[in-house]
């Protein structure tokens, strides 16, 4: 059950900051998708819908995506289909359903570093970044290491335009369902850049693959089935894989091997 004692709907950032700050257990709400899962006591309930949050905005270098953007926006975008083979698109399309996508937003996924996300291993694979209301601006990757060391609202996720081609790889039980396992794969020049999330933990760069595969291809300038199948074996004994209702460890290890070389082949 919710019990929500108090709400409170801001018309700026810096007043939702001075709310999310005023009491102990104050929280922020975006676009409530997964709120009442669970029995929850808010004392002050934080409405960010007035604060002007969501947004695609293209810039000279980058591309911003506001807090409230929803994942709806993120899969129609003309912006983001534009760059990077539209992996965020992709990596959202097949979450749920419509009325689902159409609520959860940018700001509450990253923020919450949800283990599950298969949009946090999309943009974990791009040049990334968050800005903290308060705190500023850090690196995607350093941001789901670390968190927020005290109470802020995440204003907006910042992604550096580039050339790099991207691929994103999912295995789901059924349409809609959600990922046993996801993958995201990137090139840029001769350099590659792999996450893997939904293992189930939370995304993370698998760098001992990434460095098989750059080094292999700097030398080569191709990848044979051997140098994928090595690949495969690195990226299974690198990461740490947990079993839960959807998959067995063993299971997403031997994904991982198959969404790697499929992305691989794609990618190039």
């Amino acid at each position: 059950m919710l019990n929500i004692q108090e709400y409170v709907a801001p018309n700026s950032l810096e007043e939702a900051y001075q709310y999310l700050i005023s009491q102990k257990g104050a929280t922020l709400l975006g676009g409530c998708a997964y709120l009442n899962l669970g029995t929850r006591n808010i004392p002050l309930a934080i409405d960010l819908s007035r604060t002007g949050l969501s947004y695609i905005r293209e810039n000279e270098d980058t591309i911003e995506l506001g807090a409230m953007t929803t994942f709806g926006d993120v899969e129609h975008s003309a912006i983001l289909a534009r760059y990077f083979n539209n992996i965020l698109a992709l990596s959202v399309r097949d979450i749920v359903g419509i009325q689902l996508r159409n609520l959860v937003t940018v700001g509450g996924t990253v923020y919450s570093r949800y283990g599950f996300s298969d949009f946090i291993t999309a943009l974990h694979v791009l040049d990334t970044q968050v800005k903290l209301y308060k705190q500023g601006i850090f690196d995607l990757e350093y941001f789901l290491e670390n968190g927020s060391k005290e109470p802020d609202i995440l204003e907006k996720v910042i992604i550096k335009k580039d050339n790099r081609q991207a691929v994103f790889k999912a295995m789901r039980n059924s349409r809609g369902d959600y990922a046993i396992l996801n993958l995201a794969l990137a090139r840029i020049g001769d350099k590659f850049r792999i996450v893997v999330g939904a293992r189930p933990g939370r995304a993370a760069l698998a760098l001992n693959t990434m460095e098989y595969l750059n080094n292999e291809y700097a030398q080569k300038r191709e990848l044979s089935p051997e140098i994928l199948k090595n690949a495969g074996e690195i990226i299974a004994e690198e990461l740490s894989f947990g079993s839960n209702g959807r998959g067995s460890s063993e299971y997403r290890k031997e994904l991982a091997k198959v969404l790697l070389r499929k992305a691989i082949q794609e990618v190039i």
